[in-house]
């Protein structure tokens, strides 16, 4: 498949008070052209750091881009000037934001804030932008666009909000669409009808995305490929399919065990003992192991490299190919 972005060695540092917190550290992954990839991983794992850094608005000073390339249709972002990603964001990679109410300007009409976008980035007058803005809000579903365009965003519901947010995403018709928890702050009802609204316009259109989430039966539904992020690397990454049939990972492992099913619904749900370390106070080794009910005294002392195994990028000591019956003898536990 064709790729259309690659993230090489990226690494996102932000820096307080004498303290460099590594954000994201050293990822690599890719996108081909019409795929869907999801990013999954706990609050805290860098997975919204990278969509950030991925469209160039990391807050500076505080924050920083330290390495890696970030190759967009063969371009590198990190080339760009000020200008030229301006043209870029919005028009060929938009983002669906997390939280519609802190996305959305408050003092002006949801009109408005759409028929900027055209305005902006094709160059329409205010009055042809408005008619676009009305058009945008009758295919994401919006009752009476005429009326809801002339409103503010505290006029309107959750659901309705989140919809206006994905008509401001798909408005030029990008390239690439990176969704940041599109569905987080819904009800279940209402994150069916968001998740196949997006799945529709994205087929539509012929988009790629890439989807950010803590929800594996989001990616279950919408992705073709799957990124486990933890503690700012990657841990595992492959095909849905593979992950949710053999995941390798012990943090993947515990991902999957965590979801609630039908045929244990008496049960207590499985969870991961633990929190995901704060970026100032990794451990030494690899990042998952205090966690981690399997680790030896190689995890706890050095990190594990991303391997490619064949079917599957994988960093755990435990299943690649370093892991010799020689290191076994000496970090036996």
């Amino acid at each position: 498949m064709e790729k259309l972005l690659e993230v090489k060695k990226l690494k996102t540092y932000f820096y307080k008070n004498q303290e460099v917190i590594p954000a994201v550290d050293g990822i690599s992954f890719s996108v081909g052209k019409g795929e869907t990839v999801a990013i999954v991983g706990e609050s805290g794992s860098g997975k919204s750091i990278t969509a950030l850094s991925i469209l160039g608005c990391i807050p500076t000073p505080s924050g920083r881009i330290e390495g890696g390339e970030i190759i967009f249709e063969g371009k590198n972002l990190f080339e760009k000037s000020k200008k030229e990603m301006r043209k870029i964001r919005g028009n060929e990679i938009s983002m669906i934001f997390q939280e519609p109410m802190t996305s959305l300007n408050p003092v002006y009409t949801v009109g408005r804030q759409l028929s900027e976008v055209f305005e902006l980035h094709q160059g329409t007058k205010r009055k042809e932008g408005f008619k676009k803005a009305i058009e945008l809000l009758r295919i994401v579903g919006i009752p009476s666009p005429e009326e809801r365009a002339k409103q503010y965003p505290h006029q309107m519901s959750g659901g309705m909000r989140q919809r206006i947010i994905i008509a401001m995403a798909l408005a030029c018709r990008p390239k690439l669409i990176i969704a940041d928890e599109p569905t987080t702050a819904l009800d279940v009802t209402v994150q069916a009808q968001i998740l196949d609204l997006i799945k529709n316009l994205k087929e539509e259109i012929g988009t790629s995305m890439l989807l950010i989430t803590h929800d594996l039966g989001v990616v279950a539904e919408m992705a073709e490929e799957v990124i486990v992020m933890y503690a700012g690397k990657v841990v595992e990454s492959a095909r849905v399919k593979d992950i949710f049939k053999d995941p390798k990972h012990p943090y993947t492992r515990g991902l999957l065990a965590s979801m609630p099913s039908l045929n244990n619904a008496n049960k207590r749900l499985n969870t991961i003992e633990g929190t995901v370390p704060k970026p100032t106070e990794f451990p030494k080794g690899c990042r998952f192991s205090p966690r981690c009910e399997f680790a030896k005294k190689i995890c706890k002392d050095l990190e594990p490299p991303l391997c490619d195994k064949g079917d599957r990028s994988l960093s755990c000591w435990i299943e690649t190919k370093e892991y010799t019956e020689e290191v076994k003898n000496e970090y036996s536990a």
